[in-house]
């Protein structure tokens, strides 16, 4: 294995393996800390989205609140500190809904994901890189907008549909 790049978020390896087929192949896979998404939804059954400024997709996207894992937090700590941090809402209660791999062709990321509830407001602390908004769509409508490719974040459209298969 050959570390080609160290950086804050992510890590890439260049790997000579042998896959189950017997081939020798050489591999580049980004290595990731993992993260968690979390879909709020407030009293009255809406989910609380962000709409996120994405330099790689050079636009805003309508997405889950989200983050990476700082080192040695659990995803639940992760997801009530994005929830938080993102939103402005502090969340009483998390229920696992999973997890996912995100593009297990080329990065071992795993986020974990859960539904938020008994939200209260506080204070939105962003990044220096983040961009937000706050939006509130009734989660029936923002899981229909995921099915439908309205919503095209690939963790937030699999959080979403399971958050509305959850909540019936």
């Amino acid at each position: 294995m050959a570390r080609v790049y160290d950086g804050r978020i992510v890590k890439l390896d260049v790997e000579e393996v042998r896959i189950p087929n017997g081939n020798l192949v050489t591999l580049e896979i980004i290595r990731h800390r993992g993260a968690a998404a979390v879909v709020p939804v407030d009293e009255e059954g809406r989910a609380v989205l962000i709409r996120q400024y994405r330099h790689a997709t050079s636009g805003y996207l309508l997405e889950v609140p989200a983050g990476t894992l700082d080192p040695g937090e659990a995803p639940e700590a992760c997801a009530l500190r994005e929830v938080e941090e993102e939103t402005g809402l502090r969340a009483a209660h998390l229920t696992s809904l999973g997890w996912i791999w995100t593009t297990p062709g080329f990065t071992d990321e795993k986020i974990w994901l859960y539904l938020a509830t008994g939200l209260t407001p506080t204070a939105q602390a962003h990044e220096s890189d983040e961009v937000i908004t706050v939006e509130r769509l009734p989660l029936a409508e923002a899981a229909r907008m995921a099915a439908s490719g309205e919503i095209t974040d690939g963790k937030s459209v699999c959080a979403l549909l399971r958050a509305s298969s959850r909540r019936g």
